[in-house]
């Protein structure tokens, strides 16, 4: 069953596509607004950080207003870079960028959470599984 079927979503579904979707539009507005205007770079182009930070969450802007599980599940990988990005950030930086950096560590958690929980629960709720490699007759 496509994820855009009519099985209706619970309630722990739709507070976990929330969390996801609160993390996700927190991270979409922070990284231009950092970049362009409360701390820009100082060395560099600011427009060339603002296309390796910012263009990777267009990726599954689709999806996430749509609330696809599967992409859902995959943007995980994207949120990846957020992590990574804050804690370098926080480990070098101090002042307005360690501020700007804990906030992004915070969006990043939540949108992984949120997207991994509504993956999880909206999966089971249309009957998606992965299957287990012992279940799998040609292993």
């Amino acid at each position: 069953m496509p994820s855009g079927s009519t099985v209706p979503l619970s309630a722990q579904s739709r507070r976990y596509l929330q969390l996801g979707r609160f993390g996700f539009w927190g991270l979409w507005l922070l990284q231009p607004l950092w970049i362009l205007w409360l701390a820009p770079p100082q060395l560099g182009n600011a427009y060339v950080l603002l296309a390796l930070l910012w263009l990777p969450l267009w990726l599954p802007l689709y999806g996430i207003v749509k609330g696809h599980a599967y992409t859902m599940a995959w943007a995980n990988f994207i949120v990846m870079i957020y992590f990574l990005h804050s804690l370098t950030n926080l480990w070098v930086s101090n002042g307005m960028q360690w501020g700007l950096s804990l906030l992004e560590l915070l969006l990043a958690g939540v949108m992984f959470v949120g997207c991994t929980y509504y993956a999880r629960y909206r999966g089971q709720e249309l009957g998606l599984k992965i299957p287990k490699l012992k279940d799998d007759p040609q292993r």
